[in-house]
Parts: structure tokens; C-alpha cells; sequence
């Protein structure tokens, strides 16, 4: 394609979502973060990213209920904000009805626009009344009024880690979502999956509460943190590469602030978890998928392993889980994943909704 060509498609693309063609879009609702991905008008994707949590409050001036999501929410009512989708899905139709207005609340700020083919990143999780309210809020949402179709989302996780299109649909691999809620594997053939495995033992979530406790541990009980501060340094300090240790300041009851240095805890709970998910896939998925599906076991694991989720964000860890899979199973394995393995879901879940809008 020449660059007149290509500057005529992006031409195209703008007019076609000022004239108010179907816009194709992405959506993961996930049990930390809500991602949005769709097309800016100049060629590439506007991507709408916020904690998926939730504050009502009362307005001083007339009493009327108002709405706070996101950080903002978290930030200004920590002792009231709702994480609607804790456990990966609404649980019942009251985290349902708030997970409705929660997402028509980021609907309606960020101009996600009706008319639009949406595809929605769906978590492996066995259970079906959760699976259900996950419907009904997709449904009952104000977008997707010309096709509404989900997918698996370690599958979109991985359609940016084989390259710019959709690769991945053609492709044989293992593709495993390390997620805030659960530690999830597939396999899949030609976009089919194949021997889904979830366990909730092994979560971005349980890397939370390891390191508030750890630091507890590591200052002889002078400091306690609650695990939204226990993530936001998993988020800003852990590193397989590079870590280096790092102070913070609380302020002490009673006046007074204490300064405090953090060594090992945020460490010590990563190497856990990755240990724990290469034992989970090394011992109980992949033979699974070997008794249930030997060719595609064999072609799988001749490909790159993709990693996907929030805990994949982590520097270094690609190179550390190839590692130590190869270790376990004692053969050379490869591993890979988008280079925004959180935001990898949604960009692929938005690619599929731009073919299947092609397509319609």
C-alpha cells in the first residue's frame, strides 16, 4: 500500500465515524480495571481506561443521588466504593444493576457512541448465573445497536502478541490470562478453545494481600498498608529486571509521619505467584490438555506461550516464566505477550468487532 493509499484509508476511517457509521469497539469489564478500546479517526485506537468501582453520594443542594466511578470514586470515598466485579463477574443482580450503572456512567462520559459493533472480552469462569448477569449488562447497555458478540479474553489478549492483524485466529497455541481473579489457560486451534482451565488460587488479587502482609512482616508490624496501597506498588515497583528498593511515609496516629524501606516484600510475592502459575500449568493444565488433545498439545507448545492480564505487565516476567516452564517441564518453551498486556484484551476484542462490522 502506497501513502497516498494509506492516507486515503485513514481519510475514510475519519469520515465513515463522522458520518455515523457503525463504529467498531472493544470493551473488557474487568474486576480491576474497565478498558475501552475504539478508532480515534486518524488510524489507530482511543483507548478509555478506568478502575471499575463505583460511589454514590448525596448532592448537598438538592439530594439528589450522584455518581462517582473509577479513581476519582476510589479516591474521594475509599470507605464506601464499590468493586462491583471483585470476583471476575457481577454475582448477583444487585452487583448487576451497579455494574449497569457504572458502565453507562463511562458510556456516557467518554462518548462511546451507540451506534457501534461491540465485542466484548469475556473471563474463562465456570459460572453460569455470574455469566448471566454479565449478559444482562451487556445487553441492557446503551452501545452495540448493530452487533454485540463476545469472546474468550485470553483469545483478544493474544491477538496483539502474533502481530497487527488477526493472526492469532489462525494460529495453534496456550495462551494464559493472568488475571486480578483468577489464573487462566486455554489452548486454542484456528480461534477454537480447547481445555479451559481457571483456578482462583493463583490471582493478581492474592499478590495484593501477600505483600501487605509481607511488609507488615518485613517492618516488624510499624506498618500496615491495605492492598489497594499493596497493588499500587505491585503496579510501580515490582521488577524482574531492575527492582530496587524503595521508601514510602505514612503518618503515624497521633501526629508525626514514619519513613520506611521496602526490600523484599514486593519481590518475595511475585516470585511466589509466578512459582505457583508455572506449577498450576506445568501440573495440572497442560496434562490435560496433553490426555485430551495430544496434537494440539505438541503443535501448541512449538509456538510461544502467550501471556496476557494485569500480572503480565510486570517487567521481566515473560523471560522468568519461560524460564522456569522450561525448568518444569524440561524442555525449551518461549513465551511472549503484547507489549500492553493489560489493554492487549480490548485491543483485540476491537479488532474482531472491525472485521466482523467489515463483514456485516
Amino acid at each position: 500500500m502506497s501513502e497516498d493509499d494509506a492516507e486515503a484509508g485513514d481519510d475514510a476511517e475519519f469520515e465513515s465515524l463522522a458520518d455515523g457509521g457503525t463504529v467498531p469497539v472493544g470493551v473488557k469489564l474487568g474486576s480491576t480495571r474497565t478498558v475501552i478500546a475504539l478508532p480515534d479517526g486518524d488510524g489507530g485506537n482511543r483507548i478509555v481506561k478506568t478502575l471499575t468501582c463505583m460511589a454514590t453520594y448525596e448532592d448537598a443542594l438538592t439530594g439528589e443521588e450522584k455518581i462517582l466511578y473509577g479513581e476519582e470514586a476510589a479516591r474521594e470515598y475509599p470507605d464506601r466504593v464499590q468493586y462491583m466485579l471483585r470476583s471476575g463477574l457481577p454475582e448477583d443482580a444487585d452487583r448487576a444493576e451497579m455494574t449497569k450503572t457504572f458502565f453507562e456512567a463511562v458510556i456516557e462520559e467518554n462518548d462511546i457512541p451507540e451506534d457501534s459493533g461491540v465485542v466484548y472480552a469475556i473471563p474463562t469462569i465456570d459460572n453460569p448465573a455470574g455469566l448471566d448477569n454479565l449478559r444482562s449488562v451487556i445487553e441492557d447497555s446503551s452501545i452495540g445497536t448493530e452487533l454485540v458478540e463476545s469472546y474468550p479474553e485470553s483469545l483478544c489478549g493474544s491477538i496483539p502478541a502474533f502481530g497487527e492483524a488477526l493472526e492469532a485466529i489462525d494460529e495453534i497455541f496456550v495462551a494464559v490470562n493472568m488475571g486480578s481473579t483468577n489464573l487462566e489457560a486455554s489452548a486454542y486451534r484456528r480461534g477454537e478453545q480447547l481445555a479451559p482451565f481457571t483456578t482462583g488460587a493463583v490471582t493478581g488479587n492474592e499478590v495484593d494481600r501477600m505483600i501487605a502482609n509481607y511488609v507488615e512482616e518485613e517492618t516488624q508490624g510499624r506498618v500496615n498498608i491495605d492492598t489497594q496501597t499493596a497493588r499500587e506498588y505491585k503496579e510501580e515497583h515490582a521488577d524482574f529486571v531492575d527492582f530496587e528498593p524503595f521508601t514510602d511515609i505514612i503518618q503515624q496516629p497521633g501526629g508525626g509521619s514514619h519513613e520506611f524501606t521496602i526490600e523484599r516484600s514486593v519481590m518475595d510475592a511475585v516470585n511466589e505467584y509466578l512459582d505457583e502459575a508455572v506449577d498450576e500449568l506445568a501440573n495440572t493444565f497442560l496434562p490435560e490438555l496433553a490426555n485430551d488433545y495430544m496434537k494440539v498439545y505438541k503443535l501448541a507448545l512449538d509456538q510461544p506461550v502467550v501471556l496476557t492480564g494485569g500480572m503480565a505487565c510486570i517487567p521481566g516476567i515473560v523471560d522468568e516464566f519461560e524460564a522456569r516452564l522450561s525448568e518444569e517441564l524440561d524442555r525449551e518453551i518461549e513465551a511472549t505477550a503484547a507489549e500492553q498486556p493489560a489493554d492487549a484484551a480490548t485491543v483485540g476484542a476491537q479488532r474482531i468487532a472491525e472485521r466482523l462490522v467489515e463483514n456485516s
